[in-house]
């Protein structure tokens, strides 16, 4: 077997790889599929570059540890340095990717709930899709269009598949932001783990309002996105 070719760049031991495709699923959000060299947990991150002069940015999976090939969600940033490079990829083109790490890992023994907003629903796609089930799923966005993977999602989860739109339509759930449900919700429950992901205002928002409901902060788990 051919020697994978490896770099380093920053803080992170990068690996030649190629692009199967590049899909985008709504306005401005993009799926990166790529070959699967090395396994991975879901709920884990790569760093990903297009050269080895870019600095490589974090994502987090939003494949399954069982799929064939590795994906990544991400937006779009016009006046970013590396969004434009990864949105104008092609199937064949060389890329740069780590090998997963992290520990933002589903639990195995308690309940779950997730709560995301924005492409923060990557790591809880990943974790469905290898066969995790959280009791619910609190999924945050302004328009009906950023729903990301919402029938997968419905059809796995049913009515515990909950739509909080905050935007100006009424498609969803719930009219109203994720901490609006939240704060709504007298009944949430107190021994169960609490998954968080997505911008960093967010995450503290709902960290701290689980925290005045009397959840314990041992039981919140956070992944910010930056």
């Amino acid at each position: 077997m051919a020697k994978k070719e490896e770099y380093f760049r920053g803080d992170q031991f990068l690996f030649a790889n190629n692009v199967l495709k590049v899909n985008e699923i709504s306005e401005g959000k993009f799926i990166l599929s790529f070959k699967k060299q090395f396994g991975m947990k879901a709920g884990q991150v790569v760093a990903v570059s297009t050269n080895m002069t870019l600095e490589p940015r974090i994502y987090s999976i939003c494949s399954g540890e069982s799929d064939p090939q590795m994906e990544i969600l991400f937006d779009l940033k016009n006046d970013g340095c590396l969004t434009p490079q990864l949105s104008r990829l092609k199937a064949g083109d060389r890329i740069y990717v780590s090998k997963p790490y992290g520990s933002y890992s589903p639990s195995e023994s308690t309940p779950m709930w997730w709560i995301a907003t924005g492409t923060g629903i990557a790591p809880f796609h990943a974790m469905l899709r290898s066969e995790y089930r959280a009791e619910k799923l609190i999924h945050g966005a302004r328009e009906a269009s950023q729903f990301y993977f919402e029938h997968e999602f419905s059809n796995a989860l049913k009515e515990n598949y909950i739509r909080c739109n905050s935007g100006s339509n009424s498609t969803g759930d719930y009219h109203g932001r994720v901490t609006s449900y939240l704060m709504s919700r007298n009944d949430l429950p107190k021994n169960i783990k609490y998954y968080l992901c997505g911008h960093a205002s967010m995450v503290v928002e709902v960290r701290d309002l689980l925290i005045s409901k009397g959840i314990s902060f041992e039981n919140i788990i956070a992944e910010i996105f930056f």
